[in-house]
């Protein structure tokens, strides 16, 4: 999942949002969570790996949701935050803190589904594998 991420970033040229790198850090934990267990098997660690990608797959959610308008995100990058009591100063100072990529728009989509909402799904597919190695080990 990470890789298809950096992929869509570097070579694709898709800026990811705030949002986008959340979902990523999920991600890095369980790999390096599953370099650890190839080197020492343990269920607690395969139980942390599941709940990290089970993580990503919660912000997958929540991002989709954020896309769809289905509730707000956050002001730092969907671009709900009032401006109407600003400052000439603070409006010029929010606009050149404010991110390229808002977290509102869909970059990439594949059969009606965002890439937020395609990482939920298959993170929860991770999870699930996760889980299984950890029952048989």
């Amino acid at each position: 999942m990470l890789a298809g991420a950096l992929f869509f970033q570097y070579v694709v040229g898709l800026a990811p949002c705030e949002l986008c790198i959340w979902q990523r850090w999920p991600h890095l934990a369980a790999v390096i969570l599953g370099l650890v267990v190839w080197f020492v098997p343990s269920a607690w660690l395969m139980a942390l790996g599941a709940l990290a990608v089970a993580t990503s797959g919660g912000l997958g959610i929540y991002h989709t949701g954020v896309e769809r308008g289905w509730w707000p995100g956050p002001d730092t990058c969907s671009g709900t935050t009032d401006i109407s009591a600003m400052s000439p100063e603070a409006l010029l100072n929010h606009i050149m803190a404010a991110p390229v990529v808002r977290c509102t728009d869909v970059a990439w989509e594949m059969l009606g589904l965002s890439m937020a909402s395609w990482n939920a799904i298959l993170s929860f597919a991770l999870a699930a594998i996760w889980i299984v190695a950890m029952r048989r080990a």
